[in-house]
C-alpha cells in the first residue's frame, strides 16, 4: 500500500482544512516545493497536490506550484481541484502531473469526465467520490449532491474507472481517525478497485487495517503536519 501525503494550495502556501472549511485554514509553509522536497528525502514516491483555490473557482490556479513539484523532484503526483474543462486537463498534464482527479465533473458533467478516461486511460484519470452524510460532495465540498456513494462508484467502474480516491468529509482534518468501515464495504463490493483512502487518517493502527482492507493507498495530511505520524516510521 502506498502512503500518499497530502498538500492543498492556497494562495500558494502549503495549507491544511477541517472538514473542507476555508475558514478553518491553517498555514503549515510558505512554499509547497520545500514540503515535497522533504517527503521526497524521507523516500515517499507519490504525492496528492490538491488546488483549493482552484476548487473554488472552478478552473485550475495554482498550475505553477504544480510545475514548480514535478520539475524539482522524482514524485508521482495526482493532481485536484478545478479541473473541470479540457483546457485544464492539458494545463496539468503539461505542468507535469502523473494522474489527475475528477470528482465534481464527475457529478455535473459525466460525458466531459467519460471522454477524458476514453482519451487519457485509467491510469491516468482518478475518480473523486468525497462522501458527505452518504452523498457526493463537490464544489470543493461546498455542495452536497444527490449521487450516493456505491451506485455512483458502480457506474463508473462500469465506465472503466481504475482508481478512486474517497474521501470522507465529516473525518477530513479532526485527527480522530478515518472511515474504515466504509472502505471495507468499498472493497468488499468491487474487489478489483485501486481504492485509495482519505480523510482522518492519524495512527498506525489504522494505516495497518487499510492495507489489511486491501487499499491501493492511505492520502495522510494533517496527521503528518501536526507530528502525530513521523514520515520514517510510515515509509518503513
Amino acid at each position: 500500500m502506498y502512503i500518499i501525503p497530502a498538500i492543498d494550495i492556497i494562495d500558494g502556501k502549503c495549507v491544511r482544512l477541517t472538514q473542507g472549511d476555508y475558514d478553518q485554514k491553517k498555514v503549515y509553509n510558505e512554499d509547497p516545493l520545500e514540503v515535497a522536497k522533504e517527503f521526497a528525502d524521507a523516500g515517499v514516491t507519490r504525492l496528492h497536490l490538491v488546488d483549493l483555490d482552484g476548487a473554488k473557482a472552478k478552473h485550475i490556479v495554482n498550475y505553477k506550484v504544480l510545475e514548480r513539484i514535478a520539475t524539482r523532484t522524482a514524485l508521482h503526483i495526482d493532481f485536484g481541484g478545478g479541473l473541470k474543462q479540457d483546457e485544464d486537463l492539458r494545463i496539468a498534464f503539461e505542468s507535469g502531473a502523473a494522474q489527475v482527479t475528477g470528482g465534481t465533473v464527475a457529478v455535473k458533467n459525466p460525458d466531459r469526465f467519460l471522454s477524458w478516461l476514453e482519451r487519457f486511460g485509467a491510469e491516468r484519470i482518478i475518480l473523486g467520490a468525497d462522501v458527505k452524510n452518504g452523498k457526493i460532495a463537490v464544489s470543493g465540498w461546498q455542495e452536497e449532491s444527490q449521487e450516493e456513494l456505491l451506485p455512483f462508484l458502480e457506474r463508473y467502474l462500469a465506465a472503466g474507472v481504475r482508481y478512486v480516491i474517497c474521501t470522507d468529509v465529516s473525518k477530513d482534518g479532526l485527527l480522530q481517525g478515518s472511515a474504515l468501515e466504509l472502505y471495507g464495504e468499498i472493497r468488499q463490493r468491487f474487489p478489483d478497485l485501486q481504492l485509495i483512502a482519505s480523510g482522518g487518517v492519524t495512527e498506525m493502527a489504522e494505516i495497518e487495517r487499510l492495507q489489511d482492507i486491501g487499499c491501493f493507498g492511505a492520502i495522510i495530511g494533517k496527521a503528518i503536519y501536526e507530528g502525530r505520524l513521523s514520515l520514517k516510521d510510515l515509509i518503513k
